[in-house]
């Protein structure tokens, strides 16, 4: 497989980029650059969109060219293969697969990662002969003359016998009889190194056509090379610990005998084996067609090997060993290559070429071998615990409305009532989008609903960050972005779905100690003494996610009013609100208590924490123009509090009077909203910023934001929440929108709100 690679240079291996789904298109680019797997040229290339195919070029690759159509590039991550990391390029078009590659290569390092190997590249040339008197006498005279017709062919390519290849060893097949005229057909084995060899090989067969003839005094036919190519074979093979295999209400045992049930299964029905090498494939053929091989011929072999004892069977083997691991192997034809002018000419081909790193041809059939094992571990994972279309849904939904045309403006409204509405079809898609553009639909649309949407708002904290952990006073002011949500009953179990985040799982129980939104959701339901109900919560959310926004603390109030409403437990605003604040401390550890009070009474206020929280309203002399401007990477409240806390710590004084400047600023910011004097508001969140990054909360995003906001006319800008990405807010007097486009022109996503 070659020496480790020199780009391996961090601690959980460059193929570990952790969050990179939840990044921009733009951050993620950056993120592989900076792992070293990119080179200059290549991440300009990426940015400004020169990797793609040009019209001039496909014109000289194949005939009649009038246009291009493009497919999505994407990488699968996490992957570790005979101790190297890979960061793999995949041309998909169907959802879902390269997160299922990444999470299934996540799962397979645990165990120490993929093993794989690769036999020599042999290519097969099949020359025909015919009108032969003697068949058995035509074979052995072939046989004879073995070193005669293999020195033949290879001069006719010096210089891939120079580099190690060429035609190794020939073979003579009888073949026909009865209906069938027999024939002899004899197969050059051709080594072709690190190039695809079709053409290569062809020329061979033509080459030793004439001399064929004469040693047989029979016709050559066809000759031509063959995609059955079971010389070049790829193995890969995997461990994954039973512990590691436990999740989604399922134990680890259940999870491994029910992936072995399913393989055999595919290895005994022809009709299962089909779907089931599908899946293989749904990997295999996504590599191919990023590193520019034949993927028509890879299925062409593969499918004919599955089926080469006379039955149709799965390509891969799932056992048991004697510690009770899950062990999968695969053993598949895979004869690519890693140079050549078809894999040069298309430029995402080459760049895909160098982000990969392979060092030979044999190396890129293992990696493959490993991508198809990968994938086939994921899908009957997927089948054995919640079924393959529940972990769908969402990622169907959103290339249904892409299908349907909805614009950029209502996809996301689309997505969730497609969910909502179970019938997941492009008619229904755009009847939602026709809805949706007429004012009239949408008010009827409303109206008709089951079961109302429950409401809680999104914040902004004006001033006051991390100081108002620490007792002192925070602004903050609900914006016009509100998370909805209902419950509907079900019939198993606790199921959670945010189609606009990506999120469908059921809940597990407190005993199975889950994290994250299940955590949250337990602590609710025990609160609430529902706990062991079954119930659908759907959650539809217009606030980022993890953007500094309070998402956290208005999805945990609307699920509470939505639980309440479902079973008219008649809890107060007060009850809500200190709920929300337990769940708040699951997410954050130590909240201030200002989000989910926010999220509870929708307020303009000034908030200061205690046993008896201060929630005293604020009345803006003149409404507030303001932008609000995303990093697009996540805020982690808890981490920042927990880095502030270490630094309080060290030196208690010096950081209570920073915690005591942020107070004054605050408080003052308060008279300033109500007197309507925003170049003092500005001021002072202008002074509130250099505080917050001298407590090291923001970051080189935030700061570029704020930059560009000042120099576009917003006359104070800072970081809202918790800092360390999320977003920042600029207050803009003279108007909104040029701040908006300077963001925006800048890469990053930006709204327009109006406080008060």
């Amino acid at each position: 497989m070659g020496s480790e690679s020199s780009r391996n240079n961090d601690k959980d291996g460059v193929s570990r980029i952790p969050a990179f789904y939840k990044m921009s298109v733009r951050d993620r680019v950056r993120a592989v650059h900076e792992r070293g797997l990119l080179t200059e040229e290549d991440y300009r290339s990426l940015t400004t969109g020169e990797h793609v195919l040009k019209v001039g070029t496909a014109d000289k690759m194949i005939e009649n060219v009038i246009g291009i159509m493009g497919l999505p590039v994407g990488l699968a991550l996490n992957f570790l293969i005979n101790g190297r990391d890979f960061v793999i390029p995949l041309v998909v078009e169907e959802p879902s697969i390269v997160a299922a590659l990444s999470s299934a290569a996540k799962t397979a390092r645990l165990g120490g990662g993929f093993k794989a190997r690769a036999t020599d590249p042999i290519l097969i040339g099949q020359v025909q002969i015919v009108d032969v008197d003697d068949a058995q006498q035509a074979r052995e005279t072939l046989l004879e003359h073995r070193d005669d017709i293999l020195n033949l062919a290879n001069s006719l390519h010096p210089k891939m016998v120079a580099r190690g290849g060429g035609a190794k060893d020939l073979e003579v097949h009888i073949h026909g009889g009865g209906d069938i005229p027999v024939m002899v057909v004899l197969h050059l084995l051709v080594d072709t190194r690190d190039a695809m060899g079709a053409n290569l090989v062809n020329t061979m067969c033509e080459g030793v056509a004439s001399f064929v003839e004469n040693l047989t005094e029979g016709k050559v036919f066809l000759r031509i090379l063959s995609n059955l190519t079971d010389r070049a074979l790829a193995y890969a093979e995997v461990t994954i610990p039973v512990a590691n295999l436990e999740g989604k209400g399922h134990s680890g045992e259940q999870v491994r005998d029910g992936i072995i049930l399913a393989n055999d299964f595919a290895l005994a029905d022809p009709y299962r084996a089909a779907t089931h090498n599908k899946g293989i494939m749904n990997g295999v053929d996504a590599v191919a067609i990023a590193t520019g091989n034949d993927w028509r011929a890879i299925e062409a072999a593969a499918h004919a090997y599955a089926a080469r004892d006379g039955q149709y069977r799965a390509l891969t083997r799932w056992s048991c060993n004697d510690v009770g691991d899950l062990v999968g192997n695969i053993e598949i034809p895979m004869k690519v290559g890693t140079v050549g002018g078809p894999l040069e000419s298309n430029p995402t081909v080459a760049l895909n070429h160098r982000l990969l790193g392979v060092e030979s041809a044999t190396e890129l059939a293992s990696i493959m071998a490993s991508v198809g094992l990968a994938q086939n571990f994921s899908a009957l994972r997927a089948l054995v615990t919640d079924g393959i279309q529940q972990g769908h849904m969402t990622l169907h939904a959103r290339s249904v409305a892409t299908a349907a045309g909805a614009s950029p403006e209502i996809f996301e409204t689309v997505v969730e009532q497609l969910i909502e509405s179970g019938e997941i079809k492009v008619w229904r898609a755009q009847q939602i989008i026709g809805d949706l553009e007429s004012p009239v639909a949408i008010v009827g649309q409303q109206a008709a609903e089951d079961s109302p949407r429950q409401v809680a708002h999104g914040k902004i904290i004006l001033l006051g960050e991390h100081a108002v952990v620490y007792g002192r006073h925070a602004v903050a002011a609900p914006i016009p972005l509100a998370v909805e949500a209902r419950v509907v009953d079900a019939r198993d179990g606790v199921q959670l779905m945010i189609p606009r985040w990506g999120i469908e799982q059921r809940i597990r129980p407190l005993d199975e100690n889950p994290q994250g939104f299940d955590r949250t959701l337990d602590l609710i339901l025990e609160t609430l003494t529902l706990s062991g109900r079954s119930m659908r919560i759907e959650v539809f959310p217009k606030v980022p996610r993890a953007m500094g926004l309070g998402g956290s603390a208005a999805v945990a109030v609307a699920i509470i009013r939505a639980i309440d409403a479902h079973f008219e437990l008649k809890l107060t605003d007060e009850d809500v609100n200190a709920l929300a604040f337990e769940c708040e401390k699951v997410a954050h550890g130590t909240p201030s208590g200002i989000d989910n009070t926010v999220a509870t009474y929708g307020r303009f206020m000034l908030y200061r924490p205690g046993d008896s929280a201060e929630m005293t309203p604020v009345t803006p002399a003149r409404p507030l123009p303001m932008v609000i401007g995303m990093t697009g990477k996540e805020s982690l409240t808890a981490k920042t509090v927990a880095k502030v806390r270490t630094a309080w710590k060290r030196s208690q004084s010096r950081y209570e009077r920073f915690f005591d400047e942020i107070d004054d600023l605050t408080l003052h910011a308060v008279e300033a909203v109500k007197a309507g004097d925003l170049e003092e508001l500005g001021d002072l969140m202008n002074l509130c910023q250099g505080i917050l990054n001298g407590l090291q909360v923001s970051s080189a995003m935030l700061e570029e934001l704020i930059q560009i906001a000042r120099s576009n006319g917003a006359v104070g800008a800072k970081l809202t929440g918790g800092g360390g990405g999320g977003s920042m807010i600029a207050l803009c007097p003279d108007g909104t929108e040029r701040v908006r486009l300077a963001l925006e022109d800048a890469g990053y996503q930006a709204m327009e709100v109006e406080l008060g």
